[in-house]
């Protein structure tokens, strides 16, 4: 029953969120989901672990077709997703666990710079000159 609570929760969450909050879902989605493969990782669950993986490189995909190519921050995001989406192919190859803890190094730096970036903008503290 709860479960199913936590599903329309969710639910509700991504049907009335904006493109902000969406993307700011999707990075703690990948926070979770890279902390979870760490667990499995220590407990040597390398099929599950290697299926959250998936789930995260998923995510990283899906915040790369959405990025609007003609600005530049929007470039070096694509590098960034890039860049840590091979990193974890290269992780479930060599298991070298530096790979897992820097993405999700990366991971939370964006949750929380995208965190702050949505506060800026609903207090009206980013309008300048923007």
């Amino acid at each position: 029953m709860q479960n199913a609570q936590q599903l329309q929760y969710l639910k509700v969450q991504v049907e009335t969120a904006s493109p902000g909050e969406l993307t700011l879902l999707l990075y703690q989605e990948t926070v979770r989901s890279l902390l979870k493969a760490k667990q499995l990782y220590s407990q040597g669950e390398y099929e599950s672990m290697n299926q959250v993986l998936h789930k995260v490189r998923s995510i990283f995909n899906e915040l790369i077709v959405t990025l609007d190519l003609q600005y530049e921050i929007s470039r070096d995001l694509k590098d960034l997703y890039t860049f840590y989406y091979n990193y974890l192919a290269q992780f479930m190859i060599n298991k070298d666990e530096t790979l897992l803890d820097e993405t999700l190094e990366f991971a939370r730096g964006l949750q929380e710079t995208w965190k702050q970036a949505l506060t800026l903008v609903k207090t009206g503290g980013g309008s300048h000159g923007v």
